[in-house]
């Protein structure tokens, strides 16, 4: 699509966190018209009665494919996982073009989603035209997808992280070690016990630890990239935090005469297409305020000479460059538009 035309969007799951943001982001690209808000429990109230800050003049419909199929060129699906795979089938024959939020598009092998998801599927040859949608890592593919599953925020911030180290083969594959931390909008809008402020706040824990849903899917991009198998160890926790990931990815050097700043150039130059990562100068670590809001992801790098390894350490807004930003930065990409249309430039500080 070129530059000139408005694209028809729609935005299933409108209610939730990652909904409210793609509908604040898309109301506000210059290309994106808005033309449907689908949801289940919030069907037929006003949008503006949802969310009183948007004022948006459309009210939240019942999911109907057909009439998505008739309204909407691209359609953004943002609902719990299991849902897209009953939906994105019908939609991308009726020629719509899908982007998904949840797990259900994010691995090449659907045995391993049922494994970790414990649910069945029969869209195996839907799920082969999916492309990840992490542009840092498959940029080229995005253009030509007509079906996109967006990654994870956990997966996002580790996996930019990890990247270079595989791609360049500067770590031991099998080393790799990433702690992370998360903000509690990851866990979405429902009511959770844990997420609650009296049990949330003034603590830290660690939760699915050496269970985590996102373990396979950062093995599965960590594999590409290796060109093996590669496992790692990866423990989330939740911090008494709105918003924002920052992970931390330990790994053992190849070369254990290599210094930060040899590092520094590797990353800087392998992100230099990359318009939201911001690898930082030698000796600055990143933290989560400095994205709030926007669609980048700040990167700082250490060395310890000692040990023989690399730290790295990746900060993301996990509502943005972990969930809706990256998703309307993929929609950008395979509309044929600047990556950057349509996404705040700036966070909101402090």
């Amino acid at each position: 699509m070129g530059e000139s035309e408005q694209i028809r969007v729609g935005v299933v799951g409108a209610s939730g966190y990652g909904g409210v943001q793609l509908v604040r982001l898309l109301s506000e690209h210059p290309q994106a018209e808005i033309t449907y808000l689908g949801g289940s429990r919030s069907a037929g109230k006003p949008y503006s009665e949802i969310y009183p800050h948007l004022s948006l003049p459309l009210t939240v419909e019942p999911v109907e494919v057909t009439a998505l199929a008739n309204r909407c060129d691209v359609v953004f699906l943002s609902l719990p996982n299991g849902i897209a795979c009953t939906l994105a089938p019908e939609l991308l024959a009726r020629g719509c073009k899908v982007l998904d939020l949840s797990a259900d598009y994010r691995f090449a092998d659907l045995q391993t989603y049922q494994t970790w998801y414990g649910s069945d599927r029969t869209d195996g040859a839907v799920n082969q035209q999916a492309v990840y949608g992490l542009p840092e890592l498959f940029r080229d593919r995005l253009p030509e997808a007509t079906l996109i599953g967006c990654p994870g925020c956990y997966p996002t911030a580790s996996l930019l992280a990890i990247a270079p180290l595989l791609k360049q083969g500067l770590a031991q594959p099998d080393s790799l070690i990433i702690d992370a931390k998360s903000g509690t909008s990851g866990g979405g809008r429902q009511a959770k016990e844990h997420l609650l402020l009296a049990e949330a706040d003034n603590s830290l824990a660690a939760y699915g630890v050496g269970k985590h849903r996102h373990t396979p899917e950062i093995e599965q991009i960590c594999s590409r990239l290796a060109g093996r198998e590669v496992m790692v160890q990866f423990t989330p926790h939740l911090v008494p935090m709105v918003r924002g990931i920052l992970s931390t990815v330990y790994a053992n050097l190849r070369d254990p005469g290599l210094v930060r700043e040899d590092l520094h150039t590797i990353y800087s130059a392998f992100y230099r297409r990359s318009p939201w990562v911001s690898v930082l100068p030698t000796g600055t670590y990143p933290q989560t305020k400095w994205a709030w809001g926007t669609n980048r992801c700040y990167i700082g790098i250490e060395v310890d000479a000692r040990t023989g390894r690399v730290i790295v350490m990746s900060a993301i807004d996990n509502l943005m460059k972990g969930q809706a930003a990256q998703a309307v930065q993929c929609f950008n990409l395979m509309s044929d538009l600047d990556e950057q249309t349509g996404l705040p430039q700036q966070s909101f500080y402090p």
